[in-house]
This record gives C-alpha cells, structure tokens and sequence, in this order.
C-alpha cells in the first residue's frame, strides 16, 4: 500500500522550508509540524492535499481524541492534541495560497480547532514546581567528591542557580564566556545555543557566597589542574574508557562539549533522587530565581535588571512565564491578611508607589506586545 504521495511531498518541503527560512522556527519546530502533516497523511491515506475536504478535518480530530500515548497507556494529553491541530491549521491556511491549491478556503482550515474547552484545558497556566534554594544547597551538600565527574556535577548544579542560564546554554559555555572576577556570564549567540540567538551578558545572581565558590573552585581545577584553556568548555563532557576488568564506564571529563543538554538533565535526575528529593528539571531554577525576585527587588528598575538577567526583553515575560506566586506563599499571604497580622516573614511593607510603577510597566508592555 502507498504510503507516500509525491505530489504531497513537494508542497510539503515547500512549507517546510518556509518555516525554516521565512518563519525563522527552530528545526525541532519545524520537525513538530513535519509529524503532524504526515500523521494527518496517514489518516487520508496519503490523498492529494489538493482534495483536502473538511470531513478529513474532522476525522482527524475524533482520532486524536482515541490515540493513546505509547510510554504511558494514557490519552493523548490535551496539549499535545492541541498543537497538533494548530500544525495542521498553519499549514492548511498556507497552501490555501498556493497556486494549484485555491479551490481550499481558508476559513476550512479553521475545522482544525480543538472544541473552546479543550483548548482552555491545553493552554491553562499551570504552577511551576520548582525547587527552593535550601533544596538546592541540601543537593550540593549531599555530592561527595571523590573524582572529577561529582566536582563538575556539583559545580554545574550551583553554576545552573547562580546564572540562570538555561540548559542548553550552560553544554555550550566555554570557560571565556565566565569572569568570576566580574561575575558575569557572556552568552554569545555566535557558539552558546541561547534561546533565539540571544547574544546578552548576565551577572551572578544573589544566591550565596558557598555557590560563588564551588563555581570559582571548579573552573580553577579546571585551569590549574587539568590544564584547560579558554576555548575549552565549561562543563565537560563524561570521558569513558574501559576499566581494568575490559568493561567500559565514566573515567573522568573529557576536553568536548555535550552536543545537547540531555546529559545536564540526567545530572539533575541523578543528583536530586540521591538527595532524597524529587527530581527538579534545571528549567525549574529560572522559576527559583523568578521568586526570589519578586521577593528582593525593591524598584520597577530593579526587577527589570532582574529580568534582563534572565535573558528577558520584557519584564512582563518574567511575570507571566515564571513570577506565578506559589500556591504555598498564596496561602501565607491570604493568612495573613484574614488575620489581619504582620506581613509574612521576609515580606516587606507595601510601597504603593512602586506597585503603581509596576502595574503601568506592565500594562506599556503589553501594548508595546499587541
């Protein structure tokens, strides 16, 4: 049985490539769009686009809302289905342009939109778990240092709190992009994988002296130890090498980058779970530090270096994506409130001034957005 149809497969690298190029996603945005037209292909039994009709839509839809996930045995998640639908909504919205395509309307591809509810439930802020700072010092605690492999371990765990880089970013630092006398991180786009190719410097945040000096410990061990000049990387990846029995295993870094951040998110699995604590993604740091600045910036000024420091262009990105108030610090504070006491502890008295600044910060922003 066919299981490709050439014609399909021209306009479908086609768009393809108009992701890419003219669109400027990322290729694992571009590889999510890609398996979902051949997921809906395969529903069609790889019919002409040409013929699409919105029945196809339709029956796409139903079985979707059938699929189960393959690792858990579960449904398809609503999130997952809703951006499968929106895939195939872009696409069938593009070809309704194409020449030799026209008889599509494009309102038809709006029979991809998931029900209203549903699409609340896949786009729903939801709170981010994330760990606190003691959680991540009892972590760092717990690493005993027998070789190189836990004082990088530790060192990339305090690095990934102290920065606020993201995962992907920290695989590709090299040991120039830190100054630990100026304590600052430069992530230059040209060779650190930045989301979106941010090229931006970002200063230590304020989170203990101890995560200074395990970082400053580190890239000295680096330096002076195993003889790593500035174009090496930061965080190494695991040499292996057979042992003295033949089999192979971790002996020690090794002077190459990781090729992704798969390797720092196993660390983190590893590290946490011998802790005796549930497993924190390094993501969930940036949620950490979000916290801590709605709790220690004191000016509209300082929370906007504060979210700058996190690669942010807009304050109102570090609100939204990250600044959600705990569900346990909700409750003190309602607490509080129906008590009529003192503010929490750590909480500083209300400057209604600079609520107002923020507020109208926030409020420019999202017109600036629009």
């Amino acid at each position: 049985m066919r299981k490709h149809h050439p014609k399909n497969e021209r306009i479908k690298r086609r768009y393809l490539a108009y992701l890419e190029e003219a669109k400027r996603l990322s290729s694992a945005s571009v590889d999510q769009a890609a398996a979902a037209i051949a997921q809906f292909e395969a529903t069609t039994k790889w019919k002409d686009f040409a013929r699409f009709h919105i029945e196809q839509a339709r029956a796409f839809k139903r079985e979707l809302g059938e699929q189960t996930n393959a690792a858990t045995g579960r449904p398809l998640a609503k999130a997952t289905i809703h951006s499968r639908l929106m895939a195939l909504k872009a696409f069938f919205q593009w070809l309704a342009s194409q020449p030799g395509y026209r008889r599509i309307g494009y309102s038809d591809a709006d029979y991809f939109n998931p029900s209203a509810n549903d699409s609340r439930i896949a786009t729903a802020r939801r709170e981010r778990s994330a760990p606190s700072i003691d959680q991540v010092r009892h972590v760092l605690n717990s690493i005993s240092i027998e070789s190189d492999i836990d004082r990088r371990d530790r060192a990339l765990i305090a690095f990934a709190l102290l920065s606020g880089a993201r995962d992907d970013a920290i695989a590709s630092l090299a040991l120039r992009h830190v100054d630990t006398d100026r304590r600052t991180v430069f992530q230059d786009a040209r060779s650190v994988r930045t989301k979106n190719r941010k090229t931006f410097t970002s200063w230590y945040f304020p989170v203990g002296d101890d995560m200074e000096a395990i970082v400053s410990d580190w890239i000295a061990h680096l330096k002076g130890n195993l003889l790593f000049g500035p174009d090496d990387p930061l965080f190494p990846a695991t040499r292996v090498a057979p042992d003295a029995d033949g089999h192979f295993g971790p002996a020690g870094v090794d002077r190459i980058f990781w090729k992704s951040a798969d390797a720092i998110r196993r660390i983190f699995r590893q590290r946490f779970e011998a802790a005796g604590l549930a497993y924190f993604n390094p993501h969930s740091l940036r949620t950490t530090l979000a916290r801590l600045g709605e709790a220690v910036c004191r000016s509209p000024e300082e929370f906007k270096a504060w979210s700058q420091n996190l690669g942010h262009e807009q304050v109102l990105t570090t609100f939204t994506s990250y600044g959600a108030v705990a569900g346990h610090r909700q409750a003190q504070i309602f607490e509080a409130l129906r008590n009529g006491s003192k503010r929490p502890v750590g909480e500083r008295e209300p400057d209604l001034t600079t609520i107002a600044n923020i507020l109208r910060q926030i409020h420019d922003n999202t017109l600036q957005r629009r």
